[in-house]
């Protein structure tokens, strides 16, 4: 029966269901019990291709399809017969266990062979690496939308590139930039941070109940099973963690959230800065034909998708900041506090995809307001001081910081106020007509080169 979203108690489950519907695959319980019915799966398929495993046969051709179909068309259906099996074993992975030993009792010859299903398991083998499966194919859900953030943003750099605006620095007028130079900022750091995401190992551990292969030895001491379980764990794409207590101790689960914290901190600054250029009327927001702005004030046209993005990233990275803190420290050989905590992966991952996705449509409607930009720049020729002075000291003026900070500091300049200024310093005639050619908008330096420039991934 289908949750009705009015009834939902979260929002992820009700107002934002459709936007995060693209992880419900990955991180839902339905993902959770289809990833532990594939590792536990491929175990027995490893097992079974282990010649130190003497009384399980090697699989033939369509035993291993058979096998690999259980998990390959694992259905809605199938995850609801393993709650079924979860109501009597009060256990959520031993009901998995059932449920593939069933499965497999009906492949034709497998039947007697059924107990190598969980064979010298603990409920963490499976687990770890059924978390790490939902992370990495949930990465793959996210990392195009992040890209595509990224491209967006880039698009503005480049179309904006040459357009000359007003930095403030602490909030006051400061040397000009371009629109494209500061979207290039956010691309690049953007870009890296996504890279960083990219490159993330997932981690896993095939080792039984603290970590030291007791009962695999205790069936079949002659068994290289720290090579069987490396072998196993590498062929799901992990990296082998040698050294664990029962649980894998997170610490790379603990490096993927800061990860996505890194770049979640570099969107909301983003979204402020967007905020606040719409606000001093930088950038116009297109009106959409039936929307409200505002309950009482009908002119309005509010920047709600960069503040709902905000909101969204705040709430992921306290879920992401407590889950990374929490997941690296647990009790002697293992308790049972990360189980709750990484059910909320996709709470976690899903306010991200909202984040990202409010961004994208923000950015959708956005006009750059050129005419407002470079009248507000026209209009601080102060700015200028920065240039005149380093001219002087050049060509060694006495106290040419001190003179110009005299004549500009808290004061708005006009460009007859700074012709006035360049005619009574005491500088080569070529020097002054250098500065007397210069204006605020032409006064960016490298800005439009380094818009464009892109740096190398990794």
């Amino acid at each position: 029966m289908s949750l009705d979203p009015l009834l939902a108690i979260t929002a992820l489950d009700g107002r934002y269901r459709a936007r995060v519907a693209p992880l419900a695959d990955a991180l839902s319980e339905y993902g959770l019990l289809h990833a532990r019915v594939e590792v536990e799966c491929r175990w027995f398929q490893a097992l079974a291709g282990a010649a130190a495993v003497t009384d399980l046969p090697a699989l033939d051709g369509a035993q291993q399809q058979a096998v690999t179909d259980i998990h390959a068309a694992f259905s809605v259906e199938d995850a609801a017969a393993i709650k079924q099996l979860e109501r009597t074993t009060n256990h959520d992975v031993k009901a998995v266990e059932y449920f593939v030993k069933d499965r497999i009792r009906a492949i034709d010859g497998l039947a007697p062979h059924v107990e190598f299903v969980h064979f010298a398991c603990t409920s963490e083998d499976i687990n770890n690496l059924s978390h790490a499966l939902m992370l990495t194919r949930a990465r793959e859900i996210l990392l195009p939308v992040m890209e595509r953030l990224i491209g967006e943003i880039g698009a503005l750099a480049d179309a904006n590139a040459d357009l000359p605006m007003l930095s403030r620095t602490h909030g006051q007028p400061a040397s000009p930039t371009t629109l494209g130079k500061e979207m290039a900022n956010v691309r690049e750091r953007l870009a890296r941070q996504a890279d960083g995401i990219r490159s993330l190992e997932a981690l896993g551990k095939m080792n039984g109940a603290v970590g030291n292969f007791n009962a695999h030895l205790s069936a079949y001491p002659d068994a290289d099973w720290p090579g069987i379980s490396k072998g196993f764990v590498e062929g799901l794409g992990f990296g082998f963690n040698a050294h664990t207590t029962q649980i894998e101790p997170h610490d790379y689960v603990a490096e993927w959230f800061h990860g996505f914290m890194r770049f979640n901190q570099v969107l909301l600054d983003f979204d402020r800065d967007i905020w606040s250029y719409i606000s001093i009327d930088y950038f116009r927001q297109r009106k959409v034909e039936g929307e409200t702005g505002s309950s009482t004030m009908p002119h309005k046209v509010n920047p709600i998708d960069f503040e709902n993005s905000e909101g969204n990233l705040g709430l992921a990275n306290a879920l992401l900041d407590h889950m990374a803190a929490k997941l690296q420290v647990s009790r002697w050989q293992r308790d049972l506090s990360d189980s709750t905590v990484l059910r909320n992966i996709g709470a976690a991952l899903g306010h991200c995809l909202v984040a990202y996705e409010a961004t994208l449509k923000g950015l959708s409607r956005l006009e750059v307001n050129a005419a407002v930009i470079t009248a507000d720049l026209m209009n601080r020729w102060e700015v200028l001081a920065e240039a005149v002075q380093t001219v002087m000291r050049r060509y060694g003026a006495e106290e040419p910081y001190e003179q110009l900070k005299t004549l500009t500091r808290g004061q708005q300049m006009d460009e007859a106020l700074y012709r006035e200024v360049l005619a009574g310093l005491d500088i080569p005639e070529a020097a002054r007509r250098e500065l007397e050619s210069l204006t605020p908008s032409t006064y960016v330096g490298l800005a439009p080169a380094l818009a464009r420039q892109r740096s190398e991934p990794g």
